[in-house]
């Protein structure tokens, strides 16, 4: 659920503006850490795609977090540092030795593949793939971090092979590649708000705006999944079917169906603080009849009782009730009614 935005202009928009740009791995540095010092008795892992796979962005986040994100084949990895001897002279050295690319890897037959069992791949139940990991130093002139890449192939050849890494070097390569493929929630949110909330389809016409608009819209998005989730605790909140389309799990739109239906039922069927209270007591169908004997007394008395107090059936009742004593004091010394007498009379008569 989205719970922290930042708007990230483009690099032409903040030249018009005489600026400088921020590049999309500053934003992302700044928000990560902001998570962490929230969270600061918890374990975050961020889970992102190519575009924030940057050694810089990774070397200021990983004594904070923990960051999972795709790696290219081609990447320079290396060795640790050796351990410096005592009275070494020169400057000490930055990484080992190099190791081979992942695409050297992945031609090498003596590489030790290892089967393994996905679930939840990507919609499915589960998927078998081959995957091989270990420890490296991703090496570039001037900046480096530490990681741990694994490497993903799929035996019956469906996609092509994939490279991921992590910053915890620790970390099991099963977690990683299960924490991957979660990241896809993130790609049906983006569509779920573009199609059911109308992020990227509203217009604005101030800098202001534009800021507000979008954060609100993801806000509700998660306003309405926790609301949905307390009601789908209670069986409020059933998927729904037709007759060519089998729905087994509940989604977005039925959980903003569900909320819109609560909204209106409190709307529609909401009774007064007073009726609550005597229903808790008594039946509702005594509380009816008796505001309503109390507007058949108001009008053989030809004087009209305060609508406050009474329940909702009973509060219209007696309106119908004060406009037929309006009627009956209307009427002319002979025994006519005005005009206005009888349209009200023939109005309300039952």
């Amino acid at each position: 659920m989205p719970f922290l935005t930042a708007l990230a202009p483009s690099e032409r928009y903040v030249q018009m503006l005489g600026r400088r740009h921020k590049l999309l791995t500053d934003w992302a540095r700044q928000l990560l850490l902001l998570s962490a010092r929230w969270l600061p008795g918890r374990e975050v892992i961020a889970v992102a795609d190519s575009s924030y796979a940057a050694i810089e962005l990774l070397a200021a986040v990983r004594h904070r977090l923990t960051v999972i994100t795709r790696l290219r084949l081609d990447a320079r990895l290396f060795d640790p540092p050796p351990l410096r001897p005592p009275g070494t002279k020169g400057r000490p050295r930055v990484s080992g030795a190099r190791q081979p690319t992942l695409l050297q890897r992945l031609a090498d037959p003596k590489t030790a593949w290892q089967r393994v069992t996905v679930t939840g791949w990507y919609g499915q139940t589960e998927r078998r793939l081959d995957i091989v990991s270990g420890t490296a130093l991703w090496y570039h002139p001037g900046k480096q971090v530490p990681i741990r890449w694994l490497l993903v192939r799929d035996p019956a050849g469906a996609f092509e092979p994939q490279a991921f890494l992590c910053t915890d070097q620790a970390a099991d390569p099963l977690t990683i590649l299960q924490l991957f493929v979660r990241r896809w929630s993130v790609e049906v949110t983006f569509a779920e708000v573009r199609r059911h909330v109308g992020v990227e389809t509203q217009r604005q016409w101030s800098d202001l705006a534009i800021a507000r608009t979008t954060p609100c819209l993801l806000a509700l998005f998660s306003l309405v999944t926790l609301w949905a989730g307390t009601l789908a605790a209670r069986g409020l909140v059933l998927p729904r079917r037709a007759a060519w389309y089998a729905k087994p799990e509940i989604t977005f739109s039925d959980a903003l169906a569900a909320i819109r239906r609560q909204l209106w039922i409190a709307q529609a069927f909401s009774t007064s603080p007073q009726t609550l209270r005597a229903t808790r007591h008594g039946s509702a169908a005594s509380i009816r009849q008796g505001g309503t004997r109390r507007c058949e007394a108001a009008v053989a008395g030809s004087q009209p009782l305060p609508a406050k107090g009474l329940g909702r059936t009973a509060a219209w009742r007696h309106r119908d009730a004060r406009d037929w004593h309006d009627a009956a004091r209307s009427a002319a010394p002979d025994g006519s009614r005005s005009r206005s007498a009888r349209i009200a009379s023939r109005a309300k008569r039952p």
